[in-house]
């Protein structure tokens, strides 16, 4: 067994909460402060390889690859702009995983395994950005993770689809990963002129107390233009808002951290 870096899982069942954008720019806020960081991108659709600025034609090895343990991480993880952070691209490969492993009795401890190694341990951060729906694919993420990060969108339905997840973080916590924490809940796309918005975060706030992070990310609309530039939000304009909340988000992601080591 290697000595375990911190692995982190970022999940949400809702599509469009924020949670590639949140891996892509809490991995690079992490790296600017000195952490050598992994993410793994676990969706089909390969959102963080592209917003890292990872072309197909150069994700010859994939983590469907390194799920199916025909590859390992040194082999997979590839170098992005970010000094300090590397990813496990994806590629549609990921589509078929479901059905090819559907009757294997280890399926949902894929990743965990390949997690299990020297390389992986040479990251002190590694971010698992999963698909928005719950599959074997979410599963083995939260069954190799240490805790979940859940970015939350500022709407109506927020609280929701927060019982939903929390209530398939007991189910896995009975069934594959009984250590599984709740690393922190990130409301995202938070806009203060929102009568609506300011009401979600104290309701919220009010639900989950102590689990909510401080940092509110903002609607901004330079941290949507960047994924389209190749680049985290942080590397494209650090000035602006959203890049700011990130690294505020890396700062209180670490603080947490070492209270929890503390304890």
């Amino acid at each position: 067994m290697f000595e375990k870096n911190r692995i982190i899982t970022i999940a949400n069942q809702k599509g469009g909460v924020g949670k590639t954008t949140t891996a892509i720019n809490l991995a690079t806020a992490l790296a600017a402060i000195g952490e050598r960081v992994l993410i793994v991108d676990l969706d089909p659709q390969g959102n963080a390889s592209t917003g890292l600025g990872i072309d197909r034609r150069d994700r010859k090895l994939s983590s469907y690859d390194l799920l199916m343990g025909y590859s390992d991480v040194t082999e997979t993880a590839l170098d992005t702009a970010v000094p300090n952070l590397s990813i496990v691209p994806s590629t549609m490969d990921l589509l078929g995983f479901e059905s090819e492993i559907a009757q294997q009795p280890d399926r949902a401890f894929k990743l965990r395994r390949a997690l299990n190694s020297e390389a992986a341990s040479n990251y002190s951060y590694v971010l698992l950005d999963c698909p928005p729906s719950f599959n074997l694919l979410t599963m083995n993420a939260m069954a190799a993770a240490h805790s979940i990060l859940v970015p939350l969108q500022c709407e109506f339905f927020a609280l929701e689809g927060l019982s939903q997840l929390l209530e398939t973080v007991n189910q896995v916590r009975q069934t594959v990963n009984p250590t599984l924490d709740i690393q922190g809940i990130v409301l995202t796309m938070f806009d203060s002129r929102n009568n609506l918005a300011q009401q979600v975060v104290s309701d919220v706030r009010t639900y989950l107390g102590e689990k909510v992070y401080h940092t509110l990310i903002p609607r901004n609309v330079r941290v949507s233009e960047a994924p389209s530039y190749g680049k985290p939000a942080i590397l494209y304009d650090l000035k602006c808002a959203g890049s700011q909340a990130y690294l505020q988000l890396a700062s209180e992601v670490i603080q947490r951290e070492r209270r929890r080591k503390a304890a």
